[in-house]
């Protein structure tokens, strides 16, 4: 009787509850659930109508389909399939699990105060259903709770962070994809008002369909990761430091929407720069390296951030920017969006942006300063823009990114720093390689001038006038921060 008993128990499957991490590889809730010994059952929920939660923007819906698509295709590669649902998170799962008869529930932490009240409400009604409910780390380096100032609180300074987060440790290893995997294909339970197929989620636009420049820029999902990553370390890693600001160049690794999304893990690109680093003698790598590494860290940063910040999205995190006096310009607001400020290192950076679903990292930091400084307007309309179209769109990044710029945020930039388009321009791209590209109003205008085009009158009447002088309105942002106190 005990053997049957152990037997039937045995029979009953682990749901892997797939999010934010949506890969094979170095999927710490995957991995434990192999190791069970279960049938797995891998599920996805598609939620907005959980309290709080932030529906995904255009862009980053479009990546969504596609890495979940991705997903369902290695899965039933290896005999298994992606169960698609839609609904309330804290629903869904908990009955999922009651039809399947699942014996547990694991899946990868996330964040955010919202995703982190639907986790506990899972939990909470899973452990009363008697069932295993855990969750694993497979989306940072460090945990958010485990980073603390020596006095136990959280730290506001990126650098100080940093350090202690050296102090910590190497990151562990990352995992493998796992060597069994004992994979459900049958249908998905009985929740029959839940379960979907991925093209009823209407993830992708149709009428109109704006994603043409999305494709052809971008490999959706884990395959796609692994080979940005390959080329990365391949072509630019050796010069990531010292090209990384200048957007005419590919040295940037492009994989932050693959982080997103988690494509891939930030420790396996932790440990595969490690790698690359180490098969060469050059000591000018390992200073790449660490600037590669150091980006990881702000983005590690930016989740210590929102964990401990949950409003980091709507909320200055300085209370004396609640005083600042934003203007409301309509009209501005929808030149900057479109890329027709005449200014064209901001022109290029939005168009870039629209047309691809990315900006090259130095660039959005301009036309964040821009938006904000020259046109003071409110750094949160900004945020919304980027959320709904970038497709590394990311709750923590964005939004700690944008009040860095702003100087409302944590270890922000100081008020006095007004980046100058024209300069950064003329700094960045010396040639104007990349703002013709994107501005081929521009094409035949000289480099010497092609940064200030109004220099030649009406002798290129199609670009845009400026909407504003930068002098003035650097000066008018000065009096207005000052105005803070």
């Amino acid at each position: 009787m005990a053997t049957e008993v152990l037997r039937s128990d045995l029979e009953r499957p682990v749901i892997v509850w797939l999010r934010d991490d949506l890969r094979l590889s170095d999927n710490p809730a995957l991995t434990a659930a192999a190791n069970c010994g279960r049938r797995i059952i891998c599920a996805f929920v598609h939620d907005e109508e959980s309290e709080g939660v932030r529906p995904l923007g255009g862009a980053a819906r479009w990546w969504l389909h596609g890495a979940l698509r991705e997903m369902d295709d290695a899965l039933r590669g290896l005999g298994g399939r992606l169960c698609v649902h839609r609904g309330v998170a804290s629903v869904v799962i908990p009955q999922l699990a009651a039809d399947s008869e699942a014996a547990a529930v694991y899946w990868n932490r996330r964040y955010g105060a919202a995703e982190r009240h639907v986790d506990e409400a899972v939990k909470t009604t899973l452990k009363a259903q008697r069932i295993e409910a855990r969750s694993f780390n497979g989306h940072l380096l460090y945990e958010p709770w485990s980073i603390k100032t020596g006095s136990g609180t959280p730290f506001r300074v990126f650098s100080a962070f940093w350090r202690a987060a050296h102090g910590v440790g190497e990151p562990g290893q990352p995992l493998g994809v796992p060597a069994r995997l004992n994979l459900f294909h049958g249908p998905c339970g009985q929740a029959s008002t839940t379960g979907v197929e991925l093209a009823d989620l209407a993830l992708e636009p149709t009428s109109p369909d704006w994603a043409g420049g999305l494709r052809s820029n971008w490999r959706r999902g884990e395959a796609g990761a692994q080979a940005r990553l390959e080329f990365f370390l391949n072509e630019h890693l050796h010069e990531y430091a010292d090209l990384r600001d200048f957007p005419d160049r590919s040295a940037t690794s492009r994989l932050s929407p693959y982080l997103r999304f988690g494509n891939i893990s930030p420790r396996q690109l932790w440990h595969a720069a490690e790698a690359a680093a180490n098969a060469t003698t050059s000591l000018r790598v390992h200073q790449n390296l660490e600037k590669f590494r150091s980006e990881l860290g702000w983005r590690e940063f930016s989740y210590h951030l929102l964990y401990h910040n949950p409003e980091i999205a709507t909320q200055n995190l300085q209370s004396k920017f609640d005083q600042m006096p934003w203007r409301s310009d309509a009209d501005a607001l929808r030149a900057w969006q479109q890329g027709k400020t005449g200014y064209p290192i901001i022109d290029a950076g939005m168009r870039e942006l629209w047309t691809t679903g990315w900006m090259h990292n130095r660039v959005r930091m301009v036309v964040a300063s821009f938006l904000v400084k020259h046109l003071l307007i409110d750094w949160r309309q900004g945020e919304a823009w980027f959320w709904d179209t970038l497709v590394d769109a990311d709750p923590a990044n964005n939004a700690a990114s944008w009040q860095w710029v702003a100087g409302s945020g944590a270890d922000a930039a100081p008020y006095f720093r007004v980046f100058n388009p024209v300069l950064q321009g003329e700094k960045f791209d010396p040639d104007g390689r990349y703002v013709k590209r994107w501005l081929p109003e521009l094409d035949g205008v000289s480099s010497s001038v092609v940064h200030r085009p109004w220099q030649l009158g009406n002798n290129v009447e199609a670009y845009a006038e400026r909407i504003v002088e930068h002098g003035l309105a650097r000066q008018r942002a000065l009096d207005a921060f000052k105005g803070l106190g």
